[in-house]
């Protein structure tokens, strides 16, 4: 699932008092599309966990894996997502003109037995002045975003007002919490930076500006990074997306993804 800031930017505009007010007796547990996850969803086991295999698709044709969009905010035009072939494998594209949604897949991880996720991703088009740090500027060519399942009864009622709107907006329930891979112009690799509208989203800054037309790898330990970033122990992964996004720049952006899997430590 992805990044609604976005919306909540855009929410904050309007008359939320009352929408707030009528949803205020729903049980947080409810509000959040992870607790349905983890009770659907087995845990995956293996040695390799692979949470997407665009490699296996064909171009012009859905991904594998029951990948579907998800609204980012109803006042934004959504990017456009498709497999295509990069020689000599296929891989998922995202365009982006002054849009803003996201791709994901539900699944179910534990990120004790898998906590390092790898994935490549390569941007072809990219975007001046992109900072997480900057709300005016946070847009991205490529993210990765990771959900989290947790504890509803530890969000405080900022947070559980936030899960509130944005279903009382778009029809969609966010994830207990999102730690997010970024590429980012401005803000150096290493940069964490929160939502301003929620903690519950943390953003990781791995890639900094150069290296258009270039794949990069990437290697990352989840788990110690959902811990530098949150402050706490996180609970079972829920879902993974990815993000190209562009509506606040109004610019244009282009990325690639390939293959995404999540491993035991080494």
């Amino acid at each position: 699932m992805s990044l609604p800031e976005k919306l909540l930017r855009n929410a904050a505009r309007l008359a939320c008092g009352v929408v707030l007010a009528s949803c205020v007796s729903t049980s947080p547990d409810d509000l959040l599309a992870s607790t349905a996850i983890v009770a659907e969803l087995p845990r995956e086991s293996g040695a390799m966990v692979e949470a997407a295999r665009f490699s296996a698709g064909r171009a012009g044709e859905a991904p594998p894996g029951g990948w579907s969009p998800f609204v980012v905010s109803p006042f934004a035009t959504r990017t456009e997502y498709r497999l295509v072939e990069s020689n000599p494998l296929t891989v998922l594209e995202a365009r982006a003109d002054g849009s803003a949604s996201g791709f994901y897949r539900r699944i179910h991880i534990d990120p004790r037995r898998h906590p390092v996720v790898e994935w490549r991703w390569r941007v072809l088009e990219p975007l001046a002045r992109t900072d997480p740090r900057i709300p005016s500027r946070d847009d991205s060519p490529a993210r990765l975003v990771i959900c989290f399942h947790g504890d509803a009864s530890r969000l405080d009622i900022g947070e559980r007002n936030t899960l509130r709107l944005y279903k009382a907006l778009t029809g969609e329930m966010l994830p207990y919490a999102m730690l997010m891979y970024v590429w980012a112009s401005d803000a150096p690799v290493g940069t964490i930076a929160s939502s301003v509208y929620t903690e519950k989203i943390q953003m990781i800054v791995v890639e900094s500006g150069g290296g258009a037309g270039k794949w990069r790898v990437f290697r990352r330990n989840v788990l110690e990074d959902y811990r530098r970033a949150f402050g706490e122990e996180p609970s079972d992964i829920v879902a993974v997306g990815v993000m190209t996004d562009a509506d606040d720049t109004r610019g244009k952006a282009r990325a690639q993804y390939g293959d995404i899997s999540f491993r035991p430590a080494q």
